[in-house]
């Protein structure tokens, strides 16, 4: 996203804490909130990616990692950044069943990609390179800052829209308002901060990330066949990090969400059956261009140990 689609969104979520705190304590409630607000954009800048990573518990990845299945991921994660010219990235590990991946950090210099252990297990490695080059192609196009951002604040937002509405409706205003109308308010802004984040978060960005990314691994096909996976899986099988904190779905790859109810304002993903056939002509395109090669060379699938 550019900068002004991000200062705009910042500046919706700040709005959004600030009529929070009004509904709670009228106008002092709207300075304290929009300090809070305040402090919390700071906060999601510099400490958001680690805020997302200690949420779903992920496990960092070294080098030298006893388990071969680990190491073929770091090595290929250190490769797909050399090809699209980027520093290294940590490499994290999140246990879930659910196959599925994201990427965060405030710029290419502080970037973390991380992966479940149902995405190692459940796709062979030419497709977890795949799923790896998409993450990485959105910290080459520094998607990656806002995506955090929004994960961070949208979730904090809905958490206090809920303490409003179980504490806010004790108080009746100056204007003799009532309590049901401040309880009502507070049980539309906490979906109200997730359709921000839902339309905040641009459905091209999954494109363009698709695109860039079948371009670093050079095999579009390996990541056409693992979104399809990804999305089989996640339909069943549950994301318990994810469903706990619905405002960070739009982080993966594939929504994680199972999509009942109010899950489905976190719906930021194009449907995964158009992403698949953009992915199949990009494919065919670069063959066209390079018949003998197009720079992509196929690396065995090491059995898990």
């Amino acid at each position: 996203m550019n900068p002004f689609k991000t200062y705009l969104l910042l500046a919706g979520l700040t709005a959004l804490f600030g009529a929070i705190g009004f509904a709670l304590a009228g106008p002092t409630g709207m300075l304290i909130a929009l300090g809070l607000a305040v402090a919390m954009n700071l906060f999601a800048y510099w400490n958001s990616d680690k805020a997302v990573l200690r949420m779903y518990g992920a496990q960092r990845v070294e080098p030298q990692s006893g388990n071969a299945l680990l190491r073929n991921y770091y090595d290929d994660v250190a490769e797909l950044s050399r090809r699209a010219g980027l520093p290294m990235p940590a490499v994290y590990i999140m246990e879930s069943d659910q196959p599925n991946a994201f990427a965060t950090g405030r710029d290419p210099d502080h970037a973390a990609v991380a992966a479940t252990t149902g995405l190692l297990r459940m796709l062979d490695r030419d497709e977890i390179r795949g799923v790896m080059a998409h993450e990485l192609a959105h910290v080459k196009n520094r998607d990656t800052l806002t995506m955090t951002i929004t994960a961070t604040l949208a979730g904090a937002i809905s958490s206090l829209a809920n303490f409003a509405m179980f504490f806010g409706g004790s108080r009746d205003d100056e204007e003799g308002h009532s309590n049901i109308i401040v309880t009502i308010l507070m049980m539309v802004l906490a979906p109200i901060a997730a359709m921000l984040v839902q339309m905040a978060i641009s459905r091209t960005r999954e494109y363009e990330a698709d695109r860039v990314g079948g371009e670093i691994c050079g095999d579009p096909d390996s990541l056409a066949r693992a979104l399809k996976t990804i999305e089989a899986y996640a339909k069943g099988t549950v994301n318990y990090g994810a469903e706990r904190n619905p405002a960070s779905a739009h982080l993966f790859i594939i929504n994680p969400l199972h999509g009942r109810g109010m899950d489905n304002l976190f719906s930021t993903h194009p449907a995964t059956e158009n992403r698949v056939k953009a992915l199949i002509k990009l494919g065919m395109d670069m063959k066209r261009r390079s018949p003998a090669a197009n720079g992509f060379t196929s690396v065995p699938t090491t059995p898990m140990s």
